[in-house]
């Protein structure tokens, strides 16, 4: 082809784009020209009765109806969720300890699904449900292995196609259990006068020679007090001026009848406003563990509140009576140590300092305090000189103690512990995974 014919070959086909181009834009004028805001007549009515089509969702007569959709070009296609027609999606979060599985049926905020009865299929186990409709199935006495769980379809619900598979343990490891959030309750989902039921030994056997002023431990260690809901609202920085220099605050118990993980109501508020104030803190737990899955579980609950605030003092697990009418009062010493230990051993195994508050007496009689030994002694007994016969490295003297700013009677306390208050045992910060510094600093009878 000689360069003449090229020349005129070319010419044709750039005529034919041309009209191509000015086709299309005259079949879509009216769309172009108010994209590009250059429209200033009205709209004809057939027009306009095509664009109502189109915001209706009517768009198969309008070719060029997708110049007026603004998400036509979206990089993702966007589909009404299916749940609003399912039904309320929900799926499972479990968890073993030892010999066991928790089952926790939750929604799609993370809540526990109560007031349903669930049922669950264990491959080669059988079916369970929920009959107390609180979200949770829980099983014991099982193989060490490997299970397959599923959902049954539940009226109402969006359940999971899939089978979740969990390894369940042939023997107890003393580590925090994951989500163990969703067993908590507060206060609010309890009867307190049936639940919180703890019993003070100490005050029980008092012999009437206590001291119950503040001076006493200032004379021979470090003044602290230990407070909870029963203490009210406390203004801490009056507090930290009447010169406390430590306070162990409870952050939960268990249940003395029903055994549910309860947290403490006032202590988020007790935490944030001692931390502020300049006062180191350490945390308790009042125990009615009756297996040492329960300790784990309570340990667990423990470390779940404080991992984010820095806890300088250690966390002590709280062994009394429950006024005899608690679920662990009629434990042998026994299994009651053997429980406290699975809770002292999990707290560690987190890298917190652990120990065990309870009176003479309970200590004497109802706990083997030789197979806790290598923990802390936090030992209640109110008496001028304490009794007991062996070493402690915090002494509850009195619980009728005043300090400005509290509006009740106080447990004082003076703590033997050389404490170093200067890392910041908070989660993310430089002293979150390491045990607290400091020696141990046991005392014998009477302080150093």
């Amino acid at each position: 082809m000689d360069s003449k014919k090229m020349r005129r070959t070319l010419y044709a086909m750039i005529a034919m784009f041309v009209v191509l181009i000015g086709v299309l834009v005259l079949t879509n004028l009216d769309a172009v020209t108010s994209k590009l805001g250059l429209s200033g007549e009205e709209q004809s009515a057939e027009t306009a009765a095509v664009e109502e089509d189109a915001d209706a969702g009517q768009r198969g007569g309008d070719l060029s109806a997708f110049m007026n959709d603004e998400t036509f070009f979206d990089p993702e296609v966007k589909f009404k969720s299916i749940e609003s027609y399912a039904g309320r999606r929900v799926s499972l979060i479990m968890s073993s300890v030892a010999k066991d599985l928790r089952v926790m049926i939750v929604d799609s905020v993370g809540k526990l699904v109560t007031g349903t009865r669930f049922t669950i299929r264990v491959q080669g186990v059988g079916e369970y449900t929920d009959d107390d409709r609180d979200g949770i199935i829980y099983l014991d006495g099982l193989r060490a292995g490997e299970y397959s769980v599923a959902l049954e379809e539940t009226e109402g619900f969006l359940v999971p196609n899939t089978i979740t598979s969990i390894q369940v343990r042939q023997d107890i490891e003393y580590r925090v259990i994951d989500d163990i959030e969703y067993l908590i309750l507060t206060e609010d989902d309890v009867d307190t006068d049936r639940e919180d039921k703890a019993v003070n030994g100490a005050e029980e056997n008092a012999d009437g020679s206590e001291n119950t002023d503040t001076e006493f431990a200032a004379q021979t260690g470090r003044l602290g007090i230990d407070v909870s809901r029963w203490n009210q609202e406390i203004d801490w920085n009056a507090v930290k001026e009447a010169g406390v220099e430590f306070a162990i605050i409870r952050c939960g118990y268990r249940g003395a009848s029903g055994g549910a993980l309860i947290l403490d109501s006032m202590f988020e508020r007790n935490m944030e406003g001692a931390i502020e104030a300049g006062i180191p803190v350490g945390v308790y737990f009042f125990s009615q563990a009756t297996s040492e899955v329960e300790a784990v579980e309570e340990a667990s609950m423990v470390i779940s509140l404080i991992e984010d605030y820095d806890v300088d003092y250690p966390v002590f697990l709280d062994s009394e009576s429950a006024g005899g009418s608690g679920r662990a009062d009629d434990l042998e010493p026994e299994e009651r140590t053997e429980y406290h230990k699975a809770f002292l051993e999990t707290i560690a195994s987190a890298g917190y300092e652990a120990g065990i508050y309870a009176s003479r007496n309970w200590i004497d009689g109802e706990i083997e305090m030789e197979q806790l030994s290598p923990y802390k002694t936090w030992l209640a007994e109110y008496a001028d000189v304490p009794t007991y016969d062996d070493y402690f490295d915090m002494w509850q003297y009195t619980s009728r103690g005043t300090v400005d700013g509290i509006g009740t009677s106080v447990d004082l306390n003076v703590s033997y512990m050389n404490i170093d208050t200067s890392i910041n045992h908070a989660r993310g910060a430089a002293g979150y995974s390491g045990v607290i510094d400091g020696d141990s600093g046991n005392v014998p009878v009477g302080g150093e």
